[in-house]
């Protein structure tokens, strides 16, 4: 489990993260969103020890992380992929590693033969392709058989196969009672793995819930109707805070009201509907609508040149 408590990182001026408070249970996989700047890899800095908080505190299974004796057999992070020895060899890589933890070379063999590497263990990782790096990052956050793990854009690089092999490797351990906090910008792909998200902006933690919470609570309910009198049915269902839209020849799209309340409409002004499918909201479009003002950078679209899109980091 992680628990943090107010916690603050300020840069001069700057706060990075203003005083989030959040719990990741174990037993689950919680998604970790936000658009860039909005305090995401600060966050996870302080849960790991790498940067100081200003104010607050943040346990791992209790514990503050520098605490633990032996952190690589409680934690495991991928916070940066390229944060390796180059010269070396992913399997040098991982035993040294093992070494300052007395975690058995058996364990390295493990984790290279799990994570996909075992044809270029021996290779050094400076010829190692994006995938490859990140696949070596999933191994060592992995060495010491954490109870916990952290894992920021593990699917970076990683072709299909291996975003469905990360998917279902973090959902394996998180059904192991296993802590799991995962980062990610790919929305169609944290919709599929998190059971739990928690959406930070502009530092500030403005969304903690159930994945399925967040998605049915920031989409108005749509439905797709069809009829053979679209006109009238139109007419039957307008209302105020009701939307609808003709899709198609005989084919309705209704925001603002249930299907219940449709069919409902239907029969008490004798129109045949012979097509009534609830529309679920997308994450992204959950997403999107909760981060609309938390964005650090905005791009604009119009109809002369392009503008080029501003970065900034996480």
């Amino acid at each position: 489990m992680i628990e943090a408590e107010g916690l603050t990182k300020a840069y001069g001026d700057k706060t990075a993260v203003d005083g989030v408070s959040f719990t990741v249970q174990a037993g689950q996989v919680t998604g970790f969103l936000g658009p860039n700047g909005a305090g995401k890899s600060t966050t996870m800095r302080m849960i790991m020890g790498l940067d100081t908080p200003t104010a607050g505190t943040v346990t791992v299974n209790g514990v503050p992380f520098a605490r633990h004796t032996a952190p690589l057999r409680e934690i495991g992070a991928l916070l940066d992929a390229k944060a390796v020895h180059t010269s070396r060899s992913a399997y040098n890589h991982l035993l040294a590693m093992a070494a300052t933890h007395s975690i058995p070379r058996k364990r390295v063999h493990e984790v290279i033969d799990m994570t996909g590497l075992a044809d270029v263990a021996r290779k050094k990782v400076k010829g190692f392709s994006l995938g490859m790096g990140q696949r070596l990052g999933i191994a060592a956050a992995l060495l010491g058989d954490p109870q916990t793990i952290i894992l920021d854009e593990p699917v970076n690089g990683l072709d299909p196969e291996g975003v469905v092999w990360v998917r279902n490797l973090v959902k394996y351990l998180a059904s192991e009672g296993r802590t799991v906090f995962l980062s990610s910008h790919l929305m169609s792909e944290m919709a599929l793995t998190a059971d739990h998200l928690i959406v930070i902006g502009r530092g500030k933690i403005i969304a903690d819930a159930p994945i399925k919470d967040i998605i049915t609570g920031k989409g108005q309910s749509r439905t797709r109707v069809r009829s053979d009198q679209p006109d009238r049915l139109m007419h039957v269902l307008a209302g105020t805070g009701v939307s609808v839209e003709l899709q198609d020849h005989e084919l309705l799209e209704v925001t603002g009201l249930d299907p219940r309340q449709i069919a409902r409409s239907a029969l008490d002004n004798h129109v045949l509907i012979y097509e009534l499918t609830p529309l679920q909201a997308s994450l992204e479009e959950a997403y999107m609508e909760l981060t609309k003002d938390e964005v650090e950078y905005h791009s604009l679209i119009t109809t002369g040149a392009p503008v080029p899109a501003q970065s900034g980091g996480n």
